[in-house]
């Protein structure tokens, strides 16, 4: 099997990160990472990079955020790139030029709860269920062609972490199903 060259986006703790390069581990595992890209110094999830041998660029110059990860993601020839826990938005230029090769995971089930706050925003609205979604990056904010839900049920009791942590489960599984079922992205 040829894996596709991947580039993962992230900005915080890197849980995401770590359990898509455990599933890019297996040989059948459609892409190989050849880079993280991250938009903060402080991330965590460059540690995962760094532990796991991958090449890692961090680029906090906001208005040349997207100049530089393109040039980087062009040398490199990356096929697809995974947002995982990337709390930034990219622009529509960005998003065109690799339009079909972006995915993203959001914490809901879309189209409920797309954007910030999303935990408190379905406990308030004492949603029965809630999930992860893994999708393909269009121009509108976590609007792109579904490519996986998963979804739990919201207990009575869950305080914002709790939701989160139950979630997070979840998307671990969720993001490289997501990426074995798009083997031809």
């Amino acid at each position: 099997m040829v894996k596709k060259k991947a580039c993962i986006f992230i900005s915080g703790s890197g849980t995401n990160l770590k359990s898509i390069i455990k599933s890019a581990r297996d040989y059948n595992f459609p892409i190989n990472i050849e880079l993280v890209i991250s938009n903060k110094k402080t991330a965590k999830g460059i540690n995962y990079a760094k532990k796991y041998s991958i090449p890692y660029q961090t680029i906090t110059n906001k208005k040349k955020f997207e100049h530089f990860a393109y040039r980087i993601i062009h040398f490199k020839k990356i096929e697809i790139i995974c947002l995982a826990g990337f709390m930034k938005v990219l622009s529509k230029d960005f998003i065109r030029k690799f339009k079909g090769k972006i995915i993203n995971i959001h914490p809901s089930l879309l189209p409920k709860f797309k954007g910030l706050d999303t935990f408190n925003r379905v406990l308030r609205a004492k949603e029965k269920f809630t999930g992860c979604t893994v999708h393909f990056v269009d121009e509108k904010l976590d609007n792109g062609k579904i490519i996986i839900k998963k979804r739990i049920a919201v207990k009575k009791d869950f305080d914002e972490k709790e939701l989160k942590n139950s979630v997070q489960v979840l998307e671990y599984k969720a993001y490289s199903e997501a990426i074995r079922k798009n083997i031809y992205l």
